[in-house]
């Protein structure tokens, strides 16, 4: 989400949340006055201003976003990370790389029925979705902000796909026409609607109709796993399917529903030029009154 300087005076918006001046003024003093790593400097800012999320969890992994864009747009100056993150790396060494299969995997009609998806937990599992991801997806791992749910498909003990869940995304003219949505409640429920922000089916794995099973499957336990972890249930799912890449078969086949095109703007073009591909934007529906939800 990027931010914007023209609101309030002295006020700008990182991570869906609007800061006063007076508030950046505070987090500048406490920079300048106690020797913080961008953890606890996150953790203060969520306790002092009561950035919390529907279960009274600082919301820190936001915070933590939010302030890396206050930097870069020239308002703070954070300390160096103390562990930098291993998204950075860009051609990993032959000893942290996955090794392959040496044959196809192909599941039959049983097998595909028993896939299951579980969520990723442990650090093992995190690492294991993040290679994947790095080594397999065109666009690597990424990195997510706020709340956020990875899980890894499974066939038996082999692992054939991943799935990453996470924020979404602050302005989208199709969702938001398809919704029916003013800014005002647009601001208020975001939180609701949840971003498929990877979607990995392994190489080697050779078996038709796995995409929409494991779409189906994801939309089915999403909303119970997202309510686990944080306390709330998102009513709908959105994707972007890069055009030029993907037709979005599975999503479809899926039965998500194609609402409009990317403008290929990006988050911080001001020119209203095409700078980044255009993508499909599809949409599933986790609830049946999911536009009177998010209009409230």
């Amino acid at each position: 989400m990027s931010q914007n300087l023209t609101r309030a005076p002295g006020s700008a918006r990182f991570s869906g949340r609007d800061f006063t001046g007076e508030e950046l003024a505070a987090i500048r003093s406490w920079l300048a006055q106690a020797k913080l790593c961008r953890e606890q400097l996150a953790r203060r800012v969520c306790q002092e201003f009561g950035w919390l999320n529907a279960q009274g969890k600082l919301k820190t992994m936001s915070c933590k976003v939010a302030l890396l864009r206050m930097q870069r747009a020239g308002l703070i100056v954070l300390p160096p990370p103390l562990n930098p993150s291993p998204n950075r790396r860009t051609k990993p060494g032959a000893e942290w790389l996955l090794p392959l299969p040496e044959s196809p995997l192909a599941l039959s009609a049983k097998q595909l029925r028993q896939v299951r998806l579980e969520v990723v937990q442990t650090k093992a599992e995190r690492a294991l979705y993040h290679q994947h991801l790095q080594q397999h997806h065109y666009l690597g791992a990424g990195s997510m902000a706020g709340a956020q749910l990875r899980y890894l498909a499974r066939s038996g003990g082999a692992v054939v796909g991943a799935l990453g869940f996470g924020a979404s995304a602050w302005l989208v003219a199709g969702r938001d026409r398809f919704i029916g949505w003013s800014d005002t409640s647009r601001r208020r429920r975001l939180h609701l609607v949840v971003n498929n922000h990877r979607f990995l089916i392994l190489p080697w794995v050779r078996t038709p109709n796995l995409g929409s099973r494991l779409l189906a499957l994801a939309s089915r336990r999403l909303g119970a796993d997202w309510l686990e972890r944080y306390g709330y249930r998102p009513v709908l799912l959105e994707t972007f399917v890069e055009q030029e890449r993907f037709p979005g078969t599975c999503y479809r086949a899926a039965n998500w529903v194609e609402v409009g095109t990317t403008k290929g703007r990006g988050k911080l073009e001001k020119n209203h030029q095409t700078i980044l591909p255009l993508k499909h934007i599809l949409l599933y529906p986790l609830h049946k009154n999911f536009r009177a939800i998010l209009a409230g």
